[in-house]
């Protein structure tokens, strides 16, 4: 396996509509994705060995996304922000090169605009997975 491009890490958003298409974040320069599952301990007092027993598939499934970058005001960006003050959960698809995408409903749990006066404005985004996922491998 080669070596993959950190910018080819890609956030789209989804214009909502169907047949969906996907739009990405524009001015992104650092991405983020984390995958978890979170355990359910079923140990007992009679377990083999005394090891820990999980129980396989019962425990909560969740995604988080970040973001960071460059503020460009694209189509995009408006988006974001129409979705974070609505409160909605709109259709993300995450691009992880040599990997997969995946696709599904996420919460904009933080959106952050910073910039100093002799640099460029920044902003930051972070998303919470609000539903199942698709996966779909490259």
């Amino acid at each position: 396996m080669t070596a993959q491009a950190g910018r080819d890490m890609l956030i789209k958003l989804s214009d909502g509509q169907s047949p969906e298409n996907f739009t990405t974040i524009a001015g992104l320069r650092a991405k983020s994705f984390s995958l978890n599952a979170r355990t359910i301990d079923a140990t007992h007092a009679d377990s083999p060995g005394q090891w820990r027993e999980l129980i396989a598939g019962a425990g909560v499934k969740s995604a988080a996304v970040t973001g960071t970058g460059v503020f460009v005001d694209s189509a995009g960006d408006a988006a974001l922000r129409s979705a974070f003050f609505a409160g909605d959960a709109p259709r993300f698809q995450l691009v992880i090169p040599g990997f997969g995408a995946i696709v599904g409903r996420f919460q904009i749990s933080a959106l952050e605009y910073a910039g100093r006066h002799d640099g460029e404005a920044t902003w930051s985004l972070t998303l919470a997975s609000a539903g199942a996922l698709d996966f779909e491998a490259l």
